[in-house]
């Protein structure tokens, strides 16, 4: 099958299970959802829901100083929350912490504050030196996901894959009829 006629999720599921990265910790996010879903149902991932982003970052974390590779998987106003946890355990201690966010915040969004972390959440990132990709297209899945996993384990750095609105659909306002 053509890359580009893959569901992302699939496609980011498999791509995970071949880089052995098999722990999966989340904050809910509908977004998200058919990813979590796709992990649950797949016996190779030990996937489960945290309360809050800097927990799932800490059991991420703890689990790689204990031979694991895990994601963290949340929303862009989720990762608003982790600065601190960033910078003072995954980037001092080389800790290659995967994180897949999910952008809101950006075409049409309908919240202000998913608007206003959207707007700095790529500074933050850049200001701690984490490496961070954009994905806005099935036929980029597999391999930029691949080649971030791969790079954030060699040279032991977190690293942030963002799923733009054209990649997922996005989150879009219920409106009362």
């Amino acid at each position: 099958m053509n890359p580009a006629d893959r569901p992302w999720h699939e496609s980011i599921r498999d791509v995970l299970k071949d880089n052995n990265v098999r722990l999966v910790t989340y904050v809910p996010d509908n977004v998200l959802n058919p990813l979590i879903k796709a992990l649950h149902a797949d016996p190779f991932f030990t996937t489960f829901c945290c309360t809050r982003e800097e927990e799932a970052v800490g059991i991420a974390t703890g689990a790689w100083m204990g031979g694991m590779l895990g994601v963290v998987l949340m929303q862009t106003s989720g990762f608003a929350t982790l600065p601190n946890v960033l910078a003072s355990l995954a980037v001092p201690y080389q800790i290659p912490l995967l994180m897949i966010i999910s952008e809101r915040g950006t075409l049409g969004e309908f919240n202000l504050g998913q608007a206003m972390v959207c707007r700095t959440m790529r500074p933050a990132l850049d200001s701690m030196g984490i490496e961070h990709h954009t994905i806005r297209r099935p036929d980029e899945v597999e391999f930029v996901v691949g080649r971030t996993i791969s790079q954030a384990v060699s040279t032991q750095a977190p690293a942030a894959l963002i799923l733009n609105p054209f990649l997922t659909g996005g989150k879009v306002e219920k409106k009362e009829k």
